[in-house]
């Protein structure tokens, strides 16, 4: 019984919705979620890589009405209280973009962070009642410091593959410049021993005879 309480506590405490994606230029990318009335969620999302590393994004209500909208951010975090339940969605747009396709990534945390563990366990007096309620405070404790835990994973997840991608970004362009450069030298080589042969070839060419 004590198990199926702090479960059900646990699953009631919030809900996370990650994930990464391409968005292809002239593109729009729309997700759905159904989420009850009072209920506290944010949105958080990201441009990891293509492009200038920018976006459009907007939230809208069941009812359609905007909630949310900017354009051309790189990165944001949209906090927000539900006052009916539905479907509420939420669009990435690349519509302004002409040839560079964008990898975004995004979190939608649904939860309240002030909730109370122990308001849904059993009322009672005594040492058990206690007890119960500590327990479920120390369960509720270690799950929001492990959801801490994973935040800054996957910030120092984003961070480091926005740095790769930048990285490779330079090593390519590097890497052309040093091909491109390569294949220059090579010209101006093969280029300054044909102009030496055919500088001393010219009195051999003229056909003339050296008196002695």
């Amino acid at each position: 019984m004590l198990q199926l309480i702090l479960l059900a506590a646990l699953f009631e405490a919030g809900l996370s919705v990650e994930m990464t994606f391409t968005l292809q230029e002239h593109e729009v990318q729309c997700f759905h979620e159904i989420i009850p009335k009072d209920k506290k969620f944010s949105l958080e999302y990201q441009v990891i890589s293509g492009g200038h590393f920018d976006i459009d994004c907007n939230m809208m209500s069941p009812n359609s009405k905007n909630l949310y909208k900017e354009t051309r951010k790189q990165y944001d975090t949209f906090h927000h209280k539900t006052v009916e339940a539905g479907e509420y969605t939420f669009c990435f747009s690349n519509e302004f973009s002409t040839f560079a396709h964008k990898t975004v990534y995004f979190d939608l945390d649904l939860g309240d962070e002030s909730t109370d563990i122990g308001a849904d366990a059993d009322t009672g007096e005594g040492a058990h009642a206690t007890a119960l309620t500590q327990l479920e405070s120390s369960a509720y404790a270690i799950h929001e410091s492990l959801r801490l835990v994973v935040d800054y994973q996957n910030h120092h997840r984003l961070k480091e593959r926005i740095g790769r991608e930048i990285a490779e970004y330079l090593c390519e362009r590097v890497q052309n410049w040093s091909i491109g450069q390569t294949a220059l030298i090579v010209v101006v080589a093969f280029g300054q021993v044909f102009m030496l042969r055919k500088l001393f070839d010219k009195p051999a060419a003229r056909g003339g005879k050296v008196g002695i």
